[in-house]
């Protein structure tokens, strides 16, 4: 059943998306998500914890009705995590309670990390809402990327929750193909039922960008990041890097500016200012949409400082594709989905390298020609390939896929009427 389909007969498929790690909108994929299921014809709720910057607990945007709950817990080690996913986990249960009390669920669909997010969908695919798993992050990399040992308990528990999360999907959405091979191998999903949908921007997303010459705080050139900071995006080496290229090499007319906010945030404004930076480097914090699109408009580099390590080597960054929408060169370090999005937009420093990251900076600021011709290369192959336009039929056939799987157990006045000849999609039933 489609949502056209639906909507012709009785009603629109209502889905409900979790969050736990980002409020929306600020989580661009999943907002994307959901402006693209609402546009297509189904009624959408979002339930994400609440950041200091949204409005109200609850509101409605562009059509999509988003619940927020406080969210007191950033956790930062193992105790903190116990702390902030119960809590989450019960706000979100008793949130995704009410929503269905309103209006029956269809579909529900959870964004990791944690994969913890399927207990709350347990209960409701015991009377026939579907489970999609959006598969953000993969969760026992992240945690060896935090510092633990692959054969550590704790990585083995979340290899365990892994298996369960896609064990209780009917449809998985992987980021990228690294991810669709572990829905496949790990989770021992269906080829049928795993759907790669990229996290692109829209082409509109930045259209209305323009170059802000303030951003530049009086410097020459302007070196920019946005993206989260914690302790496994690598903003210590875009430090250090930058520490070469100030006071080392004496480059007073580079500007750094880092746009985002993270569990790290704090200790690295003073590590800026305990390395002599702060005329240099800049961390601004959660901007505006309006002023981190002046920032990368007006950027002569953009820079995915992400260090080489398992998760981050097969994981597809949101910043890079927002760098190649705009037409700006990066650099970054040597990963293998790193290297698949950008191609020959991006200059790749050696793996963990500082002085390798601030040489290829200082190569791209002294050639301008340079940076004209890889920007213009990463947004044609943005337009081309990686635009969240691309990804929107991806979306909608995941979504038909799940709608028309078969429930983990069917609701009575359904198992009554359908019979063996019924056409259900093939699939692992629940």
């Amino acid at each position: 059943m489609t949502a056209a389909d639906a909507a012709g007969s009785r009603r629109r498929p209502h889905v409900l998306i979790l969050v736990e790690n980002l409020s929306v909108p600020f989580d661009r994929r999943v907002w994307q998500e959901a402006r693209t299921l609402t546009s297509a014809g189904y009624d959408v709720d979002v339930i994400c914890p609440r950041s200091a910057q949204d409005p109200a607990a609850t509101e409605v945007r562009d059509g999509v009705r988003i619940h927020r709950y406080p969210s007191p817990y950033e956790a930062r080690g193992t105790a903190g995590y116990l702390m902030e996913y119960p809590w989450a986990l019960a706000w979100q249960l008793a949130l995704a309670l009410k929503v269905h009390l309103s209006r029956r669920i269809d579909v529900i669909q959870a964004c990791n990390p944690p994969d913890l997010l399927f207990l709350v969908a347990l209960p409701f695919r015991l009377v026939g809402t579907q489970f999609v798993f959006d598969h953000h992050d993969a969760c026992p990399e992240l945690l060896v990327a935090k510092g633990r040992s692959r054969d550590s308990r704790l990585v083995r528990l979340l290899e365990l929750l892994e298996r369960l999360t896609f064990a209780t999907a009917c449809v998985s959405m992987a980021t990228n193909e690294s991810y669709r091979r572990i829905a496949l191998e790990r989770g021992r999903m269906l080829a049928d039922d795993v759907f790669v949908v990229r996290s692109g921007p829209d082409l509109g997303r930045f259209g209305a960008a323009r170059e802000e010459p303030a951003a530049r705080r009086g410097k020459r050139h302007l070196v920019a990041y946005v993206g989260v900071m914690g302790i496994q995006e690598g903003i210590d080496y875009l430090l250090d890097a930058a520490d070469i290229v100030v006071n080392r090499w004496g480059r007073t007319d580079v500007q750094f500016s880092l746009a985002g906010s993270g569990p790290e945030f704090p200790r690295l404004v003073e590590r800026v200012a305990q390395m002599g930076l702060k005329d240099n480097v800049a961390l601004l914090g959660r901007v505006s949409e309006e002023e981190l699109a002046e920032l990368l408009a007006t950027a002569d580099v953009c820079v995915n400082p992400d260090e080489w390590n398992e998760m981050n080597d097969i994981s597809t960054m949101n910043k890079v594709l927002e760098y190649m929408a705009l037409g700006k060169p990066i650099v970054q370090f040597d990963l293998r989905e790193g290297r698949r999005s950008a191609g020959d937009a991006s200059l790749y420093a050696r793996r963990n390298d500082p002085l390798s990251f601030a040489e290829s900076i200082v190569e791209l600021l002294d050639d301008p020609a340079r940076r004209a011709r890889m920007g213009a290369t990463g947004r044609e192959r943005f337009e081309r390939e990686l635009s969240w336009e691309h990804s929107v039929p991806h979306l909608l056939r995941a979504y038909e896929r799940a709608l028309g799987a078969r429930p983990l157990r069917r609701p009575a006045e359904t198992a009554a009427a359908e019979s063996p000849s019924s056409g259900a999609a093939s699939g692992r039933a629940r």
